[in-house]
């Protein structure tokens, strides 16, 4: 072999490993557009019902809404349809449900629901209760922190 030849075969080989870092670069980018089409429907914001009144949601937007039941705000309407009120203490927003309620959702209570803005009522397609006395959804509690109205539950009452 002699030099010329030599010389002729690193250069296919540069440019063999470039072609290959282009392919594998080309095969990421289009992996991650795949991945981030399919997840657009399962990518859904938590907003606290000061947020959805200071900057109502585009039309046809799902997310979650997540807060307190307002005391005295649960009505029962024809079969499963529910209405009730969520407020962070700091805005209050009308929630309209169709369907079975968790056992342990109730009035003062913590609760996240997704859906949509239907006007000026969210139309909740599932609403999602405390676990047990102690428990907030991490989204409603930071929410509430946020406001400056959060209460530890764990807290010892002072004496």
């Amino acid at each position: 072999m002699s030099g010329k030849e030599f010389r002729g075969l690193k250069g296919l080989k540069k440019q063999r490993r470039i072609q290959v870092v282009a392919l594998a670069t080309v095969a990421l980018i289009g992996a991650t557009a795949l991945v981030g089409y399919a997840m657009r429907d399962g990518i859904n914001f938590f907003r606290s019902p000061s947020q959805v009144m200071a900057e109502p949601p585009s039309a046809g937007e799902t997310f979650r809404i997540g807060g307190l039941v307002v005391e005295g705000s649960i009505v029962r309407g024809e079969g499963t349809e529910v209405s009730f009120a969520v407020t962070d203490t700091g805005a209050s927003v009308p929630v309209r449900y169709t369907g079975i309620l968790p056992d342990l959702f109730a009035e003062g209570q913590g609760m996240v629901a997704l859906g949509r803005m239907e006007g000026d009522t969210f139309v909740a397609t599932e609403v999602l209760a405390k676990h047990d006395e102690t428990y907030m959804p991490p989204e409603v509690a930071s929410a509430l922190k946020a406001q400056g109205v959060y209460v530890n539950p764990d807290a010892k009452p002072e004496s």
